[in-house]
């Protein structure tokens, strides 16, 4: 089999949550567990550190597994959903499963994960855990599908665990309120391994103290101790190389009132990347203590090359720049008010935003956050899951957002670059798989 030929062989066989929504989550571990015995537990062959979260455990992911690498540690990456090739998802230093392994193991064990009878996501883990297994990994960072506790990579003990925060997302999965949400994802607080929570939510914190006080364990809030030295990061456009511009944002960082990084260097834009930062460091602080080498040198470069070293894609990338052109993979309430706030702070004369969501959730909470003086381009992405773009509009514009519905995201994206003069502002999102269609 060839590996377009492998991919659809599981596509077609394995129900897909990225296509298909709740039907394909299984909300128990025991496909995991099983085909981890089939493949001799590889889970227990590299040290691991487990991220959950609602927003930014895939920027968290990427920036801690950048300064793994800067530090020289074999780094293994797992992440979900993929942008544009599922090979994203399993990563070593930055580079992709190649596409023979992936052949290899389903031609080695399809018969009998088959059996099994797992969903998509649970035999990615298995291939995932099996690579890592095999090529020797030093430590993987491995970011949860969906919640915590029922989630196919919580059968990991990892050094430390990480939730970098709790919002209103999957309610039809993980519970109608906060409280249901943050115990789903405190499922990955286990006896005696640390964790690290990315922000204090007054209604929800003592979810997450109860349950480490439950498994014996230390509990750090990350913005306890840290935080930037002021609430605006500095916008750079500091290198041209080949011809690109590579924007950054540089900030200064305190730890209990203490400057402690002067001038920390993000390549990863957007506002809302400095909560994250304040995560990551505070779980550096905590694998450091653990018997981490990791530098000074190795955090900034990390940092400044997160993009560069694990391949990243969809976090306020800058398309480019006559109109200025911007994707963010931001879809839920949270993620969109930071989107909507970030837009806040470009000039520009006019606003086109191509928007498409998936059918599964409800929209009407988000399109309300939305600007009203913008220009929409109303899409549905290339997937079962995608909300028809005829009741997009029809449920935009019964809230005064204007704009026309277009057959797929590729056209509309044409007509909002049709439209836009130089100095407008183009802005695509709604979903990851609106942005993974114009990447």
């Amino acid at each position: 089999m060839t590996y377009k030929q492998t991919l659809n062989l599981l596509y077609q066989q394995l129900p897909v949550f990225q296509r298909i929504g709740p039907a394909a989550y299984k909300a128990d571990l025991n496909n995991t567990l099983a085909i981890c015995n089939l493949l001799n537990q590889p889970h227990q062959k590299f040290k691991s550190i487990h991220i959950a979260g609602t927003n930014g455990k895939g920027s968290t992911s990427h920036m801690l597994a950048s300064i793994l690498q800067s530090a020289g540690y074999t780094t293994g990456l797992y992440t979900s959903p993929h942008l544009k090739d599922f090979r994203e998802r399993i990563r070593i230093n930055g580079k992709k499963i190649p596409k023979k392994v992936v052949v290899e193991f389903i031609k080695k064990y399809w018969s009998q994960i088959k059996n099994i009878n797992p969903s998509f996501f649970e035999m990615t883990v298995g291939l995932c855990f099996d690579y890592f297994a095999n090529e020797k990994v030093e430590v993987a960072v491995i970011e949860t599908g969906l919640g915590g506790r029922l989630d196919s990579t919580n059968v990991i003990s990892p050094e430390i665990s990480i939730i970098t925060n709790i919002g209103y997302d999957h309610v039809n999965l993980l519970g109608d309120t906060l409280q249901k949400i943050a115990f789903e994802k405190a499922g990955i607080i286990k006896p005696n391994i640390p964790v690290v929570i990315g922000e204090i939510q007054v209604e929800i914190k003592d979810v997450f103290i109860e349950k480490a006080k439950e498994c014996g364990t230390e509990i750090l809030f990350a913005d306890k101790s840290l935080s930037p030295a002021h609430s605006e990061p500095v916008l750079s456009e500091v290198e041209e190389r080949k011809g690109v511009s590579f924007h950054s944002q540089v900030i200064d960082i305190l730890k209990n009132g203490k400057l402690v990084f002067k001038n920390l260097k993000l390549d990863l834009l957007g506002k809302y990347q400095l909560k994250n930062i304040l995560t990551v460091l505070q779980s550096v602080e905590i694998l450091k203590e653990k018997g981490f080498n990791i530098s000074e040198q190795a955090i900034r470069k990390g940092v400044a090359n997160t993009i560069k070293q694990t391949g990243l894609l969809g976090r306020w990338q800058i398309l480019s720049k006559k109109p200025i052109t911007i994707c963010d993979t931001g879809h839920n309430i949270d993620g969109i008010k930071e989107v909507v706030e970030q837009l806040e702070l470009y000039q520009y004369k006019k606003l086109h935003f191509v928007l498409g969501v998936v059918n599964d959730k409800n929209p009407q909470p988000v399109l309300e956050l939305l600007p009203k003086n913008a220009t929409y381009y109303f899409c549905k992405a290339n997937i079962p899951r995608g909300m028809e773009a005829n009741e997009l509009q029809q449920k935009a514009n019964k809230i005064g957002l204007k704009g026309e519905a277009y057959f797929s995201v590729q056209e509309a994206y044409a007509k909002a670059k049709n439209a836009a003069s130089k100095n407008d502002l183009i802005f695509i999102g709604g979903s990851t798989f609106v942005v993974a269609e114009v990447l």
